[in-house]
């Protein structure tokens, strides 16, 4: 997102690195930027272009058992296009979920990709009075405690944040939570669905308590000694697996903080991790953490998370196979949600392509296995099936690709 989201506060949302755009000097509110910023979004191209040649294609790598094919293309039709920032599939796997640049959620079946649902519709709505982009969303996990299922949580960059529960199936918002002069850029629930939490431009980290929909704590600093907390604006969130007390965050400083709600700060910092979307994640059992960094050098990376206060590089992914020396910098990087993370899935700008590998049982020797590549732009988001078969990919083309895995 560092290069695509909160720039459209800035009134100058081009598709580069947010990090290259600069504040503009005239002073202009923001409510006088909005209709500016959606323009100047599709007025130019990403900083980092499509540099390979030939059509898209679904490409096999190695020898492994692993194999992907493409399955359906969903093409919501905005004109004029708008980037999918965010893509989720349900915990049932009946539903796939889709956020624009337009403010605009779709939901498609996912075993056919027929468009299901519209909500937050932007249809007829023009210059001010159109939404900012909805930046990232959540489906609700399925458990005792909720009794309404089909809830979505959406956030959006409206500069006074807005974090949304939908009811896919009525289209109606149920609740409405307001953080006053903070950007939103990124959320996510623990695992049993009991509360969540929130990110983005004012640096904190916010958790909230899903039955009262209240604010319980807020993250921010560090020990002063070992940790500091974040200096910047964060792009990616992450519960741990297990203990809900544990927090990842990542952002433009070059770190992912690791927070503990039991402390109220960050106690632990991984180093060199410059993420610019949703790209970090846990393994299924917590024991590693995977981070994707928007660079052409060291982008994929796995961390032990048991390794101590000063946790280091497992293992750094080689994007580059024999065939293929092309790289990618990175907006997105998920493990699978299999109970031993057998798969990663990651993709990008510079060669605008998304790469599946395999994750060995032991966590080290990553080997890829397929790729989408030749892409028109950017690849802005990715997400497994829970069931592990399929795998959704969006980008600054507007357009989701699902693929099969078997």
């Amino acid at each position: 997102f560092g290069s695509r989201v909160a720039v459209c506060a800035q009134g100058n949302w081009s598709g580069r690195p947010l990090g290259a755009c600069v504040r503009p000097s005239n002073g202009r509110p923001l409510a006088r930027l909005r209709a500016a910023a959606l323009a100047q979004a599709r007025a130019s191209a990403p900083m980092a272009t499509h540099t390979g040649d030939g059509a898209e294609q679904v490409q096999k790598i190695g020898a492994g058992g692993k194999r992907i094919r493409a399955r359906y293309t969903c093409n919501p039709e905005y004109k004029p296009i708008s980037d999918c920032f965010c893509v989720r599939f349900s915990p049932d796997d009946q539903y796939l979920a889709a956020s624009f640049a337009n403010g605009a959620i779709n939901v498609y079946n996912a075993d056919t990709g027929k468009q299901e649902f519209v909500l937050n519709s932007q249809e007829g709505k023009t210059g001010l009075d159109s939404a900012l982009p909805t930046t990232q969303l959540r489906w609700r996990p399925h458990s005792a405690q909720s009794k309404t299922k089909s809830v979505l949580i959406s956030v959006n960059a409206e500069f006074d944040g807005q974090i949304l529960h939908w009811h896919i199936k009525s289209g109606k918002c149920l609740h409405t939570i307001t953080e006053k002069g903070n950007q939103l850029f990124c959320l996510d629930y623990f695992a049993d669905g009991t509360q969540f939490a929130t990110a983005g431009r004012d640096r904190l980290v916010r958790v909230y308590d899903e039955a009262t929909k209240r604010l319980v704590q807020t993250l921010q600093g560090g020990d002063m000694k070992e940790t500091a907390g974040h200096s910047n604006r964060v792009f990616s969130l992450k519960y741990h697996p297990l203990q809900p007390h544990i927090i990842l965050s990542g952002g433009w400083d070059n770190t992912v903080q690791v927070w503990d709600t039991r402390m109220g700060h960050s106690v632990r910092s991984l180093w060199n991790c410059y993420l610019c979307g949703d790209s970090v994640d846990f393994t299924a059992d917590g024991s590693q953490v995977l981070t994707g960094s928007w660079r052409t050098e060291n982008a994929l990376q796995l961390w032990d998370f048991g390794a101590g206060n000063n946790a280091e590089v497992a293992e750094t992914v080689e994007w580059k196979t024999p065939s293929s020396q092309s790289t990618c910098m990175l907006f997105a990087a998920q493990c699978s949600k299999d109970p031993s993370s057998q798969m990663i899935l990651a993709g990008g700008s510079q060669d605008n392509e998304a790469k599946f590998f395999m994750r060995p049982p032991e966590g080290r020797g990553v080997q890829p296995f397929g790729a989408l590549v030749n892409l028109p732009k950017p690849v802005f988001t990715v997400d497994f099936a829970p069931s592990s078969k399929m795998a959704a990919i969006g980008g600054a083309d507007g357009q989701i690709r699902v693929l099969d895995i078997a």
